[in-house]
């Protein structure tokens, strides 16, 4: 399924290629247009080039293709079906389009209309394209962040990697919550949860502080222990300094912390 080229055509298949790759830290620049369809590059910059000329031949023929998408080294995503939606020879790319398996037979339905079908089949594949890319985004970010902190929870140290999140400091649904590892925490479910819901705070220092009036609650020993033993300690750091967290992120989330204490959150 994994061609060292990018564009893998297995040997039987005469024209048409079964896969196409991104790879991480890879030669090309493929990426997502303003409308959502990825832009991939082609091979070389002979627009004649038998893997070009492959895709063009899935376009033509609106044939099925696998996509792998290498979120870091050693790690894809694979998403199917994708379909080559266009052909920018000017700007050397394909664009191309994730569909839903279920809808693989539509086109050859004649009681559709062809312009309704067609308009259809584009809205569909926009928006499900678009959802793959967050899925892509997430995943690379969640892969980078817990490679960082070298896959252990920053607060508490656990190692088990189905229990890890990669938790952003600010939301990636506001400005300056970019999906980059210096927006980003190695977080066990437990201490995402509480750190999402302020029951606790990392100080622009990187200290971690446990509100007050939970340092003075009395219950069992996760409370002890997993909450009210963190305050006051430093948090596991990575080894790069790039990736560290920036200090004016955690200054805007601490700053959230200590206005989520005073309401009592």
């Amino acid at each position: 399924m994994l061609g060292p080229q990018g564009i893998f055509k297995p040997r039987i298949m005469n024209e048409v290629p079964l896969s196409i790759t991104t790879a991480p830290h890879g030669p090309y620049d493929d990426s997502f247009g303003p409308d959502e369809l990825l832009r991939y590059r082609y091979r070389g910059t002979d627009p004649n080039h038998s893997d070009n000329k492959g895709l063009r031949f899935a376009m033509e023929r609106r044939l099925p293709l696998v996509y792998i998408h290498g979120v870091v080294p050693g790690k894809y995503l694979v998403t199917w079906p994708v379909f080559v939606v266009g052909d920018d020879p000017e700007n050397l790319t394909f664009s191309v389009a994730v569909d839903d398996a279920r809808h693989l037979g539509l086109s050859d339905n004649p009681s559709l209309q062809m312009g309704v079908r067609e308009d259809a089949e584009t809205a569909r594949r926009t928006y499900i394209t678009a959802a793959v890319r967050v899925r892509l985004h997430q995943r690379a970010f969640r892969e980078r962040v817990l490679e960082a902190y070298r896959r252990q929870c920053a607060f508490c140290r656990l190692r088990h990697e189905e229990l890890l999140d990669a938790a952003h400091i600010i939301p990636d649904s506001e400005p300056g919550g970019e999906p980059v590892v210096h927006n980003g925490l190695s977080l066990c479910t437990l201490h995402h949860a509480a750190f999402d819901r302020y029951f606790i705070g990392l100080r622009p220092d990187f200290t971690i502080e446990v509100r007050e009036d939970l340092r003075r609650e009395r219950d069992g020993p996760t409370l002890l222990h997993a909450i009210q033993g963190l305050h006051d300690s430093r948090i596991v750091l990575p080894r790069r300094a790039e990736f560290r967290p920036a200090r004016e992120l955690l200054e805007v989330r601490y700053e959230r912390f200590r206005q989520a204490v005073q309401r009592g959150a």
